[in-house]
């Protein structure tokens, strides 16, 4: 679902606060392609941005749990399935704009839709949730998912989505993907999302942010401090275009002496950056 890796590596990230990467596995556990060639990639995309969620937007993200419209912030990310129209026309009616999460990625078990995948399309289990398993993202099947799940979005009145998993070619699916066949396949997603009006975020898949940013109105990305990532964001952050950011904590009473680590790091100019638990519920500490 999130952002995922070993309980160790959890525990260590925060023992050894924004410890670098090596650079050469990605930090879901496949390799990077940082240093990859895609100049072949046809990398036209729409070329209005929809929305207006610029540098130094406000939000909340909230998952899991009864949403809490209390925030005075100016994006709600909220679960596509969970959420209902009431309240998504409640937030709206407070000036609040209304992203969507989905994943795009993955078949998730318990979704109402599980069923209507094809079984070629299923792969490998992803590592710390097990009722989970990436797709084949070449395939019909995991298209018209994102199709029909874009069609529920604009059907609720959600003002964009927050598509997940967008970085199968970098982990361990069950299919030989490559790094050409991710931009294709986000290039897609970002597409089918404008054509529906709906604003669309480029959700981590941090070594292809460069070649992607064209393609994508903002930006979400979790623990790039952690992994020493966040200098990847610069073309977003240049193009104006919001970078919506998550440290991590296990436990709320962590919360504030990571956010006096992460807050005001030179790093993370421009980013909306936030201090959240990892289910996601309401709490949240802002660094604004």
């Amino acid at each position: 679902m999130f952002r995922y890796f070993a309980t160790l590596i959890t525990f260590l990230s925060f023992a050894l606060p924004f410890a670098a990467c090596t650079g050469e596995e990605s930090p879901d556990g496949g390799d990077s392609d940082a240093d990859a060639d895609w100049s072949e990639w046809d990398d036209s995309c729409n070329e209005t941005t929809i929305g207006d969620l610029t540098t130094g937007t406000t939000w909340q993200w909230q998952l899991t749990g009864s949403i809490d419209d209390s925030f005075d912030v100016d994006m709600y990310d909220v679960d596509l399935f969970n959420i209902t129209e009431a309240e998504i026309t409640s937030l709206q009616a407070q000036g609040r704009t209304v992203i969507c999460y989905f994943s795009a990625g993955t078949w998730e078990e318990w979704r109402d839709d599980a069923d209507d995948f094809d079984d070629a399309a299923i792969g490998e289990t992803m590592e710390e949730w097990d009722d989970e398993k990436w797709l084949d993202v070449r395939h019909d099947s995991t298209r018209e998912m994102v199709e029909a799940r874009l069609d529920i979005a604009a059907a609720k009145g959600c003002d964009g989505v927050e598509p997940d998993n967008m970085d199968g070619y970098a982990n361990d699916t069950g299919f030989d993907l490559t790094g050409l066949d991710q931009l294709d396949f986000n290039k897609f997603v970002a597409q089918a999302a404008h054509a529906r009006g709906l604003s669309v975020g480029l959700k981590n898949d941090v070594d292809q942010l460069e070649a992607l940013e064209g393609c994508f109105d903002w930006a979400l990305n979790e623990e790039c401090l952690a992994y020493d990532e966040c200098d990847k964001y610069a073309p977003f952050v240049e193009a104006g275009k919001a970078v919506f950011h998550v440290e991590y904590v296990d436990d709320i009473d962590d919360g504030a002496d990571l956010a006096g680590d992460v807050c005001g790091d030179a790093t993370i100019e421009g980013f909306s950056t936030l201090i959240k638990e990892w289910d996601l519920e309401s709490w949240f500490l802002d660094c604004r």
